[in-house]
């Protein structure tokens, strides 16, 4: 185990290394100048030019590269081009937000769809099945803004008992902190489920119809003792995997969220950066993201370890 722990974590060195050189060649060569927008409208080429020399943006590509890559191997991300502050500040600045939700999101998307994909298995062909596929499709279907937009609609603007945007951090009390919280996960919360839900329904399906399921129940077991006991144990690992999976629809929806509730978070900064050009900030929280992505599937595979005996390494 310790053996495959360690190539994994070597492996994720070259997959990284071609995740900065493609963000930063993408950065590049994409469109827009930051000295055209921090020189603002009235600026004349000479002004530009004398940004461009101050920022670095004249130098050749490899150049900067290989300067950007030097100091995020010395954890240095760079300094934001606008604030003149160093990125991994501005991020730690915003890691309280983006986590809480991300969270939050998590428990609620996992509490609601395990429970309800065992429930559409164990009774496949009826209403409840077909109620719970409807839901995956539509919350599937529905991007997390619409949603967002018809929970404010509801729960705030109708009836008031929600908070519209902000965010309140859990060191001035956990309801405020939670307030804040309940819409924006709920509004990805639910896409995310409906995704987990559908694999679940399908994994616990294909376990139910084998013999031993069928054994169990001739043995006198009760049904939650063979849905909870044996057959979702033994389904775990599909269900598992699509969860280290929607990590990456997770993080998109994280900074839409961010950005619909005006949560000061990870999203909110990179929306800031782009509109700006800040390349910098977008580099580096792509780059954290990428890890945290890289982190997640690492976990999962080890976890299959946990869930079924015959997985070893």
């Amino acid at each position: 185990m310790f053996s495959y722990i360690v190539r994994r974590l070597i492996a994720t060195i070259p997959v990284m290394g071609v995740v900065a050189i493609f963000v930063f060649s993408l950065l590049y060569f994409a469109p827009g100048d930051p000295a055209a927008i921090i020189a603002g409208d009235l600026a004349t080429a000479q002004d530009i030019a004398r940004i461009h020399h101050q920022l670095g943006l004249d130098e050749p590509f490899l150049v900067r590269f290989w300067q950007w890559a030097w100091g995020v191997l010395r954890g240095d991300l760079g300094i934001s081009i606008f604030t003149n502050q160093p990125v991994w500040h501005l991020i730690q600045q915003r890691l309280e937000p983006t986590a809480a939700l991300t969270v939050t999101t998590l428990i609620v998307s996992v509490g609601l769809a395990i429970p309800i994909g065992v429930l559409a298995a164990w009774r496949a062909g009826t209403w409840i099945d077909r109620a719970v596929m409807g839901f995956a499709v539509l919350g599937f279907s529905v991007p997390s803004f619409v949603l967002a937009y018809v929970l404010i609609l509801i729960f705030s603007v109708e009836f008031d008992w929600l908070p519209v945007q902000g965010y309140t951090s859990i060191t001035a009390g956990f309801w405020p902190f939670l307030q804040h919280l309940i819409l924006p996960s709920a509004a990805l919360g639910l896409i995310y489920a409906a995704l987990i839900a559908r694999i679940t329904r399908a994994s616990m399906l294909e376990v139910l119809s084998q013999d031993y399921i069928r054994t169990a129940h001739a043995k006198g077991l009760s049904s939650r003792n063979v849905l909870i006991g044996h057959a979702l144990k033994n389904a775990a690992v599909p269900i598992v995997t699509v969860i280290g999976i929607g990590v990456a629809l997770l993080i998109g929806g994280v900074i839409v969220t961010e950005t619909v509730f005006a949560i000061p978070g990870i999203g909110r900064l990179t929306v800031d950066a782009i509109l700006r050009r800040d390349y910098p900030i977008i580099q580096g929280v792509i780059l954290l993201f990428s890890s945290a992505y890289v982190i997640v599937n690492l976990l999962v595979d080890l976890s299959y370890t946990v869930l079924d005996p015959r997985v070893r390494y």
